[in-house]
């Protein structure tokens, strides 16, 4: 082949190269839905040859990326307000509703088998509470063997919205807590992991160590989770149906662009530490917001099936046909 040939091959490659980078839809952000977008992404490819790349950074990445526009969509577990927004010139919707698990690394305690009292996780955290035989953890547990011995905290290191709805609810007990993508911690051993999937591996690998973490990511591993006491003061095992009667308590509505933070709802079945997860877009990309709904339209109708497999409880109908209709408003559907 001529030295000509080969230099039109190598551009004809690069250019075509291009335009299928070009048609790759780009998203990151949240790592508490991770799971869950990469089995639609994987089933959207499959049913439209469509791809989209979802990378779980966190949903502080995720908000500084979409607001530098430096992806096509970003996903949040933490809701901004109409104001930040505006601000941002920014578009978002709920996509699906998850919950996170107080997983811990016990010799000899099974799953489900640790009870935690609101009290005792508020103690945990704020390092009131520093050894597993704390008379305010063993008090609801006088059937298991607690170890006389350090707790570790297991937090993350990112700035995180699965952080900010897990301090949303520790404040719902001691309004001391402060809400925060990333809390200066109390407890006097703490360590952080970047991701859901990087506490999940400390958990794993530190013994007599807890932390919170994303229902799929305590499937996946196979890691024990606490009965934790709602508000209602039952204690309630980590389901997904105990998720989805938690999930019927939020309110979401166009008009605030579906800000809502579901932590601690009512109900004596519900599970107390659910959260929603978010899309971000910008306002100015209508065509490329197209594909991004296009993508959210396919998983809202096809993919209910996949998030419940993994422990999400998919948005209601109701929840659904108003993303619908705001996306129609926007003119981005």
């Amino acid at each position: 082949m001529t030295l000509k040939k080969v230099i039109v091959s190598t551009v004809a490659v690069a250019v075509a190269l291009t335009t299928v980078n070009a048609q790759e839809l780009k998203g990151r952000g949240a790592s508490f839905p991770g799971p869950v977008y990469k089995a639609w992404t994987a089933e959207y490819f499959a049913a439209t040859g469509k791809k989209v790349n979802y990378t779980p950074t966190g949903s502080g990445d995720g908000i500084k990326s979409i607001k530098k526009r430096m992806v096509d969509f970003a996903g949040s577990d933490k809701p901004l307000k109409v104001k930040k927004l505006r601000e941002a010139k920014l578009y978002m919707f709920p996509a699906v509703v998850g919950s996170i698990v107080l997983a811990y690394n016990l010799d000899g305690v099974k799953d489900g088998e640790l009870k935690l009292s609101r009290a005792a996780m508020d103690a945990i955290f704020s390092g009131k509470a520093t050894k597993w035989n704390d008379p305010i953890i063993t008090k609801e547990n006088p059937n298991v063997k607690l170890p006389d011995a350090p707790i570790t905290v297991c937090v993350r290191a990112d700035k995180s919205g699965t952080t900010f709805n897990f301090t949303y609810f520790l404040n719902k007990i001691n309004p001391d807590v402060k809400i925060s993508k990333k809390p200066t911690w109390k407890a006097p051993k703490v360590v952080a992991g970047k991701s859901n999937s990087g506490v999940s591996a400390n958990i794993q690998q530190i013994k007599n160590s807890i932390g919170y973490i994303e229902y799929s990511y305590k499937l996946k591993l196979g890691l024990p989770a606490a009965q934790v006491e709602n508000k209602e003061g039952k204690y309630i095992n980590p389901t997904v149906k105990s998720f989805q009667d938690a999930a019927k308590y939020a309110s979401w509505t166009a008009d605030n662009d579906f800000y809502a933070v579901i932590g601690d709802p009512a109900g004596a079945t519900s599970y107390p530490i659910v959260a929603a997860t978010f899309i971000l877009l910008p306002e100015e990309k209508t065509d490329k917001n197209k594909e991004v709904t296009a993508l959210f339209e396919w998983a809202f109708a096809h993919g209910d099936k996949a998030a419940s497999d993994l422990g999400y409880v998919p948005l209601p109908k109701e929840t659904k046909d108003a993303v619908r209709a705001y996306w129609t408003a926007k003119g981005i559907k």
